[in-house]
């Protein structure tokens, strides 16, 4: 199963996890700091070190979180954890930060999300923040037995593979898949205009190929629509408007939204299904996939860094 692949072993990270409440659905850690990325980020010893809570209860997380870990918390800590869960809930894609955070020598940070939220977002990518995260290579620390996140992890990732191969030509490389995978997250990101390394998808891919094959390999080649020729590291795709249509109408049910909107002008109100049916024989149906996405996205990476920026910033 591919969310194998995604299992960590690692002492360190484990023994980082141990300072907060055990209550965790899941507990993964990504980025620079875990996986090694070419460029800029490319010293690991260096660089932060990010995680991801999944909780059941967050008031009761948090609750517990403020006793052992007071300091972590900007100024919201006075107000309480039902308006740290408030603010969890209602801005920042659905994540309550706390970062720049020294704990066992490393500099962290963390977010915590909902369990309930992220299968959501999993599933129809509602703001593709956390689910974008897990369709990288990251390190799952702690999962509990909670089949509808299993479930909703694995569709995810199917979820990824289909997006991109809208976006790709009938024949790509193993790389190209990967680029437009870890990509997706990244589209309408204002970040990647303005501050972010432009180069940073690539700078993640290169490096971590193996790791992509190993989280993605037995999708691909249980996949129907697609020729997997591993040796030569290449695939090919259905690109009929039948097989596009089969792929569109597995797509998670925020992006059908978007691209509905984006191809129903004003007055006609068709349907989902009449729109993605129109979109399959489009030749630009690749594209209209791509600014789909995009507009997901922008809009859920604006709120977050008003997050950061704003609510979340340290008290001196």
């Amino acid at each position: 199963m591919a969310l194998q692949a995604l299992q960590s072993s690692g002492v360190a990270l484990r023994k980082i996890l141990s300072h907060f409440p055990e209550e965790l659905s899941l507990a993964f850690a990504y980025g620079s700091g875990v996986y090694r990325q070419a460029g800029p980020s490319s010293n690991q010893k260096a660089a932060m070190l990010d995680f991801v809570f999944t909780v059941d209860n967050p008031v009761a997380w948090h609750s517990k979180n403020l006793k052992k870990n007071w300091n972590h918390y900007s100024f919201l800590k006075v107000f309480g954890p039902k308006i740290i869960t408030s603010v969890q809930n209602n801005y920042g894609a659905g994540v309550y930060y706390n970062p720049l955070i020294t704990c066992d020598g490393r500099l962290i940070k963390y977010g915590v999300i909902s369990t309930s939220v992220l299968i959501e977002d999993l599933l129809d990518w509602n703001n593709l923040y956390v689910a974008g995260r897990l369709q990288k290579p990251v390190k799952i620390i702690a999962m509990n037995e909670n089949v509808a996140l299993r479930s909703a992890l694995d569709k995810n990732l199917r979820s990824a593979v289909t997006t991109a191969f809208l976006m790709l030509p009938e024949s790509f490389s193993e790389e190209d898949l990967f680029l437009e995978i870890a990509g997706l997250s990244y589209s309408g990101d204002f970040r990647m205009v303005v501050g972010e390394d432009k180069a940073k998808v690539l700078n993640i891919v290169k490096p971590n190929m193996a790791h992509f094959r190993e989280l993605y390999g037995s999708i691909l080649q249980e996949n129907p629509q697609v020729v997997y020729k591993i040796q030569q590291g290449r695939l090919e795709i259905d690109k009929s408007p039948e097989g596009q249509f089969t792929q569109l109408m597995t797509l998670p049910k925020s992006l059908q939204r978007q691209i509905n909107h984006i191809m129903d002008p004003p007055g006609k109100n068709r349907d989902v299904e009449e729109t993605l049916l129109k979109v399959a024989h489009d030749p630009d149906c690749g594209e209209v996939v791509r600014l789909g996405i995009k507009k997901s996205v922008i809009y859920s990476s604006l709120k977050l860094h008003k997050m950061w920026k704003g609510w979340l910033r340290k008290t001196s």
